[in-house]
């Protein structure tokens, strides 16, 4: 009965893959005018901040674009890497955003790095926590960690929003201000991004669906007992 705190947070989610699996489409359509690939673009931006020592690969599939702390290496999708359209510019100004953020120990991203672990742990073990603690009375202590671990996952989610808006604020401005961009172009990679972070906002909604159903769970079992 305590699924239908997700049904909202499912329905955002696929809206919001869809809006970015479109928007993405609308745009690869759209050639920059200088005619610079997504590569070469997250090169001069990487360069012209003195990262020298971040490469760029190139990574099967499609939006599997990412960069990589651990091996300071951005990684750009079949679509992006040597596509000179303006979707693929904003998508890899944005991870080069990424590289330049650890670069100069941006502090939202330092904390979502530390409690990775807190999110890996609390995203397997959250629920049957709580369901161990409903089911045996001796064990009621589980209820709580459970919920605490899985509040661990919201967390890592919320400051996951303002690492991912920092980035596509970084990437829009260096278009812009570099001239690697028209006016026109910049907008239509603002739109790419604006997307692309509705993906991140679900995720945050679903993660605190997600908490206050786990809550509603522990508080229907103490109820029943």
């Amino acid at each position: 009965m305590y699924y239908y705190l997700l049904i909202p947070a499912i329905i955002f989610a696929l809206y919001a893959q869809l809006k970015v699996k479109l928007t993405f489409s609308k745009y690869s359509d759209i050639n920059n005018q200088h005619g610079y690939t997504a590569k070469e673009v997250a090169r001069r931006i990487l360069d012209d901040n003195g990262l020298y020592n971040v490469s760029i690969e190139y990574i099967a599939g499609e939006l599997t674009d990412h960069y990589d702390p651990t091996t300071n290496v951005i990684r750009l999708s079949e679509s992006v890497y040597n596509s000179t359209s303006v979707a693929a510019i904003g998508v890899a100004a944005h991870e080069v955003g990424h590289a330049i953020q650890h670069a100069q120990g941006y502090t939202p991203i330092k904390i979502r790095q530390a409690i990775i672990p807190v999110t890996q742990i609390g995203s397997r073990l959250a629920v049957p926590l709580v369901l161990l603690g409903i089911v045996i009375s001796a064990f009621d202590w589980l209820i709580p960690v459970g919920i605490l671990l899985y509040t661990g996952v919201v967390l890592f989610q919320a400051v996951t929003l303002p690492v991912e808006f920092n980035a596509s604020g970084r990437a829009l401005r260096t278009l812009d201000d570099n001239l690697i961009l028209y006016k026109d172009e910049v907008k239509q990679a603002r739109k790419v991004l604006s997307a692309a972070a509705m993906t991140y906002v679900a995720a945050m909604f679903s993660a605190l669906m997600s908490l206050l159903r786990l809550i509603a769970i522990a508080n229907g079992g103490r109820r029943r007992r």
